[in-house]
């Protein structure tokens, strides 16, 4: 990854407006900021939340709050929980999301 010459900057993502997105149940709440072609967002999921779809973008995730389970497309799960990391590339595993109590992700794609 290069990140191309953007000048320093603090973020507070308080002030940013939340994009709400449902998913099969509950929904997550995105704050995101653009820095070119990377997006960062901060993103709370509710309790009991289920994305609606499978993944096939890359990212890298760390788990600031709370705990959530990644399943991928072949049937594995994988159990995120706070302090950890998890990187994926582009078009590598299709993935979706589940929080049994709701978590906050730090996101980078």
């Amino acid at each position: 990854m290069t990140l191309s010459a953007f000048p320093f900057s603090i973020t507070d993502f308080s002030a940013i407006d939340p994009e709400i997105h449902q998913g099969i149940t509950g929904f997550a709440e995105w704050r995101i900021l653009y820095r070119d072609d990377i997006r960062i967002r901060l993103v709370t999921y509710s309790p009991n939340y289920l994305a609606d779809h499978w993944c096939n973008k890359g990212h890298i995730i760390f788990c600031a709050e709370g705990e959530m389970e990644t399943e991928l497309e072949n049937g594995e799960k994988h159990l995120l929980k706070k302090g950890q990391l998890y990187t994926v590339g582009d078009k590598a595993d299709a993935h979706r999301s589940y929080s049994e109590h709701g978590c906050t992700l730090f996101i980078v794609d």
